[in-house]
């Protein structure tokens, strides 16, 4: 079993999640996170930490979709690893998933966070 991030997460990005997560597995695009589930090892202390509850165990049936969107984003497409806590998006309370009933992914974007802050590429 594994946790993934959904589109809840779009637009508001809050990181405390990644904080507590003691392996590390937390990518981060231009607008949202996603969690490479193989390296998930399951622990859940990412879950009480998003306010936005964006983040489901993939036996949960409404995150049958997104466990292939994590491991794409966080593998293939090669989403950079993040760590550390930041803030999170500034217009974060705009974009709250309450104001989207049909769900945010009209507003998701693949773009690489690194890019966006105008940051080399890593390549490792």
């Amino acid at each position: 079993m594994a946790y993934i991030v959904n589109d809840k997460c779009i637009k508001c990005k809050h990181l405390d999640c990644v904080e507590v997560c003691p392996v590390d597995c937390f990518y981060e695009g231009e607008n949202m996170l996603v969690i490479n589930p193989d390296e998930c090892i399951d622990c859940d202390v990412c879950v009480p930490e998003c306010p936005v509850d964006a983040i489901l165990s993939d036996l949960d049936p409404a995150a049958e979709e997104w466990l292939a969107f994590n491991r794409k984003y966080s593998t293939e497409m090669m989403w950079p690893n993040i760590t550390e806590n930041g803030d999170p998006d500034p217009e974060h309370e705009k974009y709250h998933p309450d104001n989207f009933p049909d769900g945010k992914m009209d507003l998701f974007s693949e773009k690489l966070e690194e890019l966006i802050k105008g940051e080399p590429l890593s390549t490792s």
